[in-house]
């Protein structure tokens, strides 16, 4: 397949942006998406995501993928594909390397302990997270607090998994955060993202699915024998690899596997939008967004295959007895941390105390937000602090 050499008509301009919730001058260097995709960088909430799970708790190895490299991995594969089907790259990529910064200490594991936390004061989600990081929670700028992206990354937050509200959805049903940022800044929930956005969505299935049998390999969840007995995809390529070269050693043949396989996902990804794109033939950002499906997606063929991963993965990764073992000290530590917190907020540091605060609500937030920047390490040390008596703390 050849690289596209003009921009489709349907690619995300950065020159007729919706804007920024509070105007600024124009970069004279960089155009407004390359300015969103630096500040995200930049950002505090960025650079925690190093010391974040993806899978594996981040003190287990240095060699597993952390918050921060899956989603560099995701930005990586996000450009690659945008480029290939003619679209803005660095809207896409800006799209990648936010999508994770709401994320917890421990993972989906955190999160869901923060959503049980939170269910009286509106619950948690990683995405909802991810919009207060981008919009409040990050105080770098004189003149307003987040990073005041422009509408199209705001737009690609918000719709990560497609339009936020279907036939019969309210509005009031939506977390609080989702509400005020569309009644100040029209979010237009009941469409698509742009294609640049929905490109960074599948980007991080893409991603997750082949790094996690990565991590999986190298960790001795499982074997290369029982990831091809549970997977006929995999082991179709384990058997081309080893056709192509029999005396290759263990680590070298994984990583030709994992490479070979992220080709696969990519390039049915972009076969498949292509069919999508001479079907549908949009003209303009616009008519992406208000397409009866996402214009960029997998063939039923490989979300067979994907199906199929996952289900393996969840039974054999995602279940093991050490990854068990993980999430129940994580449940704890992140439980414990709210419950001590909430009932005694003396005892946050003072940048997050608000002791004259009556509002329970409020409070809990508070709290929430404060847990939900922590990494890995941080959370664990917070948690010795306030339950371990051992002086030499």
């Amino acid at each position: 397949m050849s690289l596209s050499t003009q921009p489709a008509a349907f690619a995300a301009d950065p020159a007729k942006s919706r804007g920024r919730r509070w105007p600024e001058a124009e970069s004279r260097t960089r155009s407004a998406f390359e300015r969103d995709r630096d500040r995200i960088i930049h950002s505090t909430a960025f650079r925690r995501l190093k010391g974040k799970t993806q899978v594996f708790v981040a003190h287990e190895g240095d060699h597993f993928r952390t918050r921060l490299t899956h989603s560099l991995e995701v930005a990586q594969i996000a450009r690659s594909v945008s480029r290939r089907l003619g679209l803005n790259e660095d809207l896409a990529e800006t799209c990648a390397l936010a999508h994770d910064l709401g994320h917890p200490p421990f993972g989906h594991t955190g999160e869901q302990v923060l959503d049980q936390c939170m269910k009286p004061w509106g619950g948690f989600d990683h995405n909802a997270q991810t919009l207060r990081v981008l919009t409040r929670l990050e105080r770098r700028y004189p003149h307003f607090d987040g990073l005041n992206l422009t509408w199209e990354t705001l737009e690609g937050t918000v719709k990560h998994n497609g339009p936020m509200l279907r036939a019969g959805d309210r509005l009031e049903d939506l977390a609080p955060v989702w509400r005020d940022l569309n009644a100040e800044f029209d979010m237009g929930l009941t469409s698509f993202a742009s294609a640049e956005a929905q490109i960074a969505a599948v980007a991080d299935d893409i991603a997750y699915n082949n790094h996690d049998i990565d991590d999986a390999l190298s960790g001795g969840i499982f074997t290369d024998a029982e990831l091809c007995d549970g997977v006929p995809m995999v082991r179709d390529v384990f058997d081309a690899v080893r056709h192509d070269f029999p005396d290759l050693d263990r680590d070298r043949r994984r990583g030709e596997v994992i490479r070979r396989l992220i080709g696969i996902w990519v390039n049915d990804l972009v076969s498949e939008s292509q069919r999508r794109i001479s079907l549908y033939k949009p003209g303009s950002v616009d008519e992406v967004r208000q397409l009866p499906q996402a214009l960029v997606g997998f063939s039923d063929e490989m979300l067979a295959k994907a199906a199929e991963l996952r289900q393996f993965l969840f039974a054999k990764m995602y279940r093991h007895w050490r990854m068990n073992r993980s999430r129940s000290q994580a449940r704890r530590i992140v439980r414990e941390l709210f419950d001590v917190f909430l009932a005694e907020p003396d005892t946050l540091p003072p940048d997050w105390q608000d002791l004259h605060n009556k509002d329970s609500s409020k409070a809990a937030r508070l709290v929430c937000d404060y847990i939900a920047g922590m990494t890995d390490d941080f959370a664990i040390d917070e948690h010795r602090r306030l339950f371990n008596l051992d002086r030499t703390l």
